[in-house]
């Protein structure tokens, strides 16, 4: 009975990864650098503390369903590097926090995690449910290989198989702006019943946008946040599947179309009414 025991937790382990690290499992898999000491101080954050060490910036990761912070240090004569590990409720909420802080001006780095970016003093990675965050005391080709190595030997650890949001999958790449793909966990264009989104920018036809895809979970779960959003609007909510207009008074127009358990719309900040053309983008998404 044992056996039979064992072997059902193992097909459980092998089905669904956990990708959740605690410190010392952390420290653990920080690969061996030649040059680089890694230190025995581990400091760890939870959600009561966060605000000690990153202050104004920490409602955003408790937005993101942030869980626990790892920071832990390289050292090499004066030389360090600090990285500090976020650990996030899932590995959409990870990418949701990396993506909330991509920068245009920074260089990605392939093969480094689920996606990677960096300049002359961090590096910042994503790789299962852990959003990682790495600092060098000073710039230079030497000290950027260290980080790199770093990231590369723990991204492979957390998760060898990090990537985008399988959803990601279902988007147009014609006229997709790249490194413009999001996860925003509520809230979305200032609507409580709108989350989560999944989003990405376009150029399309002359004009910027964002697309979004929110999965209601079932056809009857996307129903009833189609039910808020009309409800908010004050139009009849005698709706169907397929195409849709939302009049939105903050938002403007928002063309949806609703797909059994999705709903894909398109939203431009400048309020821009669409062309009847983007209903055949929205229906591209392959959902």
């Amino acid at each position: 009975m044992k056996q039979i025991i064992y072997t059902i937790l193992g097909l459980f382990c092998i089905a669904g990864q956990a990708f959740a690290q605690s410190p010392e499992e952390l420290r653990a898999d920080l690969p061996e650098v030649e040059g680089w000491d890694i230190s025995p101080d581990i400091e760890v954050f939870n959600r009561d503390n966060l605000y000690e060490r990153i202050n104004g910036a920490a409602p955003l990761f408790l937005e993101n369903n942030f869980q626990e912070m790892t920071s832990l240090v390289y050292t090499q004569g004066d030389d360090y590097i600090t990285i500090q590990a976020y650990r996030h409720a899932s590995p959409e909420d990870a990418f949701g926090m990396y993506a909330s802080e991509r920068s245009s001006d920074m260089t990605h780095y392939q093969g480094i995690g689920g996606e990677a970016q960096g300049d002359e003093y961090g590096l910042f990675f994503f790789s299962g449910d852990i959003y990682v965050k790495m600092a060098a005391s000073n710039e230079g080709e030497a000290i950027q290989n260290a980080m790199q190595e770093i990231a590369r030997g723990l991204a492979g650890k957390i998760d060898p198989d990090a990537n985008y949001p399988v959803i990601f999958d279902a988007f147009p790449e014609e006229e997709l702006i790249p490194y413009t793909e999001a996860y925003i966990t509520q809230n979305y264009i200032g609507h409580e019943f709108l989350k989560p989104a999944y989003t990405a920018n376009y150029h399309l036809e002359g004009k910027d946008f964002q697309a979004f895809v929110i999965d209601g979970k079932t056809v009857e779960g996307a129903q009833q946040i189609l039910s808020d959003y009309f409800n908010f609007t004050k139009q009849k909510e005698d709706f169907a599947e397929g195409d849709l207009l939302v009049k939105d008074r903050y938002n403007g127009n928002i063309p949806v179309v609703w797909k059994g358990q999705y709903i894909i719309g398109a939203f431009s900040e400048n309020g821009e009414d669409f062309s009847n053309e983007i209903y055949a983008f929205l229906n591209r998404f392959e959902l």
